[in-house]
């Protein structure tokens, strides 16, 4: 049985970005993120409801995300109880991205996990890949951390402001840098 290009992203395999039911999924969502986008802070509830909509999945209704937020596909996106993201979250969400409980991320932090050739010819054939990524509960990303494809954050980890997370990161520490490394355990209770 042939798998649809929608079907080859979600598994991680090489699709085309430029088939029509994905060109269509992508503007019918953002669509509902310029909704979002233009509903006024004080709106809070339909700001919610439209997240609870768009997500995949939402761990309850304690949701915040500050406008402006942009994503590809939203209902790749899970994201635990009492999660807040600051100002300008970006979310490439070809694969799934999971965000465990009581998540906090500070303004402009993009998370990709879509995928492109670096030879330039077959770049541009327009076929790419993706990769999840995976946040586990109690986590703080500080401002403008990019999180790429692939990389699984363990839980009680504090990402430095401005980290490029290439690879995983342990549990129960903090991580900063380009690359984003370990440099300290979490302080335990």
């Amino acid at each position: 049985m042939t798998m649809t290009e929608k079907e080859k992203m979600l598994a991680g395999k090489t699709y085309s970005a430029v088939d029509p039911e994905l060109l269509r999924e992508l503007n019918e969502c953002k669509d509902v993120i310029h909704r979002y986008n233009g509903l006024l802070p004080s709106q809070q509830a339909e700001r919610t409801a439209i997240l609870m909509s768009l997500l995949g999945h939402v761990g309850d209704d304690n949701i915040l995300i500050n406008q402006p937020f942009y994503c590809d596909y939203g209902k790749h996106i899970s994201v635990g109880k009492r999660f807040f993201a600051n100002f300008n979250f970006t979310v490439l969400d070809e694969a799934l991205v999971t965000i465990g409980d009581d998540c906090f991320i500070g303004p402009n932090v993009s998370i990709y996990t879509a995928c492109h050739s670096t030879d330039p010819v077959e770049r541009n054939t327009r076929q790419e890949w993706a990769l999840p990524v995976t946040i586990g509960d109690n986590v703080w990303i500080g401002g403008s951390v990019t999180i790429l494809a692939g990389v699984t954050i363990g839980d009680n980890v504090t990402i430095g402001a401005g980290s490029v997370v290439t690879r995983d990161i342990p549990p129960g520490v903090v991580a900063v840098g380009n690359p984003c490394r370990p440099i300290k355990p979490v302080p335990a209770d």
